[in-house]
């Protein structure tokens, strides 16, 4: 099973090369971040027509996420749990069922920035980086009870994460940025040590790996890229993972995404 995660950065703005990328890779399952379009005005037809079941979650103008499969979807739940009045569509999951049963989680993890710390250095309660850090803590308790579910199951999208300094090709541009910031990548540590494996680095070591290159100062042109957009997988998915990659060349294309699809193939 092939299952994709790809923030479009708004589902208008790629109807043409979504469409184009998935005729050409031919995913069973994609986790989309970004729609920036209402559940309602989503373009189902245009996955459907290419044999996709279509669930989103979505929000008006940014956030939004979305499942498309080429198997049912069960069991669809929208929302992070642990926060009935967080109200930002940055959240879906969902049981697909190939060989056997995995649960398949989607997430567009809050960018964070600015970072507004008060004078002792801790966040500023009801900044956006307060928000990025306490939604991780919702990530690590949802993270706890897939794994207590001992089922095959991962959690993929834009996580807003630079895990280490080989992830950037500049890290020293990113020290103060919420998305490097040490609060921030310890909380993903957090996650990853309660038993989940990153997909991408076990198997692929070393700089050079990047998921987004920013539309300004030529970033794409000069590879000057960061890797954000990631697999966590439990256990029992880690033991079926044959491959992860990701898809770089995406980005050189016309009117293309700031990020680009990574992937896993899955023995399932």
């Amino acid at each position: 099973m092939k299952i994709a995660t790809f923030n479009i950065n708004g589902i208008k703005a790629r109807a043409q090369a979504l469409p184009e990328w998935l005729d050409e890779a031919q995913p069973d399952v994609v986790l989309l971040q970004e729609i920036k379009s209402v559940d309602e005005a989503f373009p189902r037809e245009i996955f459907e027509e290419r044999g996709y079941n279509v669930e989103t979650h979505g929000q008006k103008s940014f956030n939004g996420v979305a499942i498309l499969s080429k198997l049912p979807l069960e069991d669809v739940r929208r929302g992070l749990p642990g926060d009935d009045s967080d109200e930002q569509a940055r959240w879906i999951e969902a049981t697909v069922v190939g060989k056997q049963a995995i649960r398949i989680c989607g997430l567009y993890l809050p960018n964070g920035n600015p970072v507004e710390l008060d004078a002792d250095g801790s966040p500023v309660a009801g900044g956006k980086y307060a928000y990025k850090l306490a939604w991780m803590e919702r990530l690590k308790a949802r993270a706890e009870a897939l794994l207590a579910d001992e089922m095959p199951a991962l959690m993929a999208g834009d996580y807003n994460i630079i895990p280490q300094s080989e992830d950037a090709k500049r890290p020293e541009a990113w020290a103060e940025d919420a998305l490097f910031r040490p609060e921030s990548r310890a909380a993903f540590q957090r996650i990853v040590n309660l038993g989940f494996t990153e997909a991408f680095r076990a198997r692929h070591q070393g700089p050079g790996h990047y998921s987004f290159w920013d539309y300004q100062a030529g970033a794409w042109n000069r590879g000057d890229g960061i890797r954000i957009d990631h697999f966590l997988l439990t256990p029992q998915a880690a033991d079926l993972l044959l491959d992860c990659q990701i898809d770089k060349d995406v980005r050189g294309r016309e009117k293309p995404s700031d990020h680009v699809p990574v992937w896993v193939d899955l023995d399932i």
